[in-house]
């Protein structure tokens, strides 16, 4: 569980309790592992099970497109785990399947965020030629709506550490992630999410 704050005047007020995961775009909907909560006039509704097609995955983060789609991650072990994704087709929630090799490629894959227009995904990844011990990368969706190749976030996102979690906020403005993943040295860190479209192919 999270403590969520709220800033009124010059005081911090606690608000409310924040399950934790992810918030779908339209902020309705939190999800955390294989169970949702919709937001009421009061809050949160009590946990629910995302069901069947869900039950049987070790799921560390979930995250929801506008259209629906939920992409996840899969806690394995010896760091074999994958992520996977599920479209919402004429109102019918499709079995989860396993993306390809451009982004289930090296150990420890895990963390993803997938924007709210589908138009990238971001995930974090042990890979030859990486920073460290868990780099972040993301991977642009491209006309014939297939996943374009990996790219690293680079030297000035990624270090010699570990590097994740990262995700974009509903604004669209700022990437956040976490630096040094590993406690108690981890860092919580932020840039201005336009840095991604500088590494869109041309």
């Amino acid at each position: 569980m999270k403590v969520a704050f709220k800033l009124e005047g010059n005081r911090w007020y606690e608000s409310e309790v924040v399950w934790g995961g992810s918030i779908s775009p339209d902020g309705q909907t939190m999800y955390s592992r294989n169970r949702y909560r919709e937001r009421t006039d009061n809050g949160w509704s009590e946990p629910k099970s995302l069901g069947p097609l869900f039950e049987d995955f070790r799921i560390m983060r979930l995250t929801a497109s506008s259209k629906g789609t939920f992409v996840f991650d899969e806690v394995g072990s010896n760091g074999d785990g994958i992520l996977r994704y599920s479209r919402l087709l004429d109102g019918k929630r499709e079995e989860p399947k396993p993306f390809g090799k451009q982004i289930n490629t090296g150990k420890w894959t895990a963390h993803p965020f997938i924007a709210p227009d589908e138009s990238y995904i971001i995930w974090d990844s042990e890979r030859e030629g990486g920073y460290g011990d868990s780099d972040m990368y993301i991977s642009f969706r491209q006309q014939d709506g297939s996943w374009g190749a990996a790219i690293n976030f680079g030297d000035n996102i990624n270090t010699e550490g570990e590097d994740g979690g990262g995700y974009v906020t509903p604004d669209g403005k700022y990437l956040f992630y976490c630096r040094y993943c590993t406690p108690p040295n981890f860092e919580i860190m932020w840039v201005d999410a336009k840095f991604i479209e500088t590494l869109r192919p041309k």
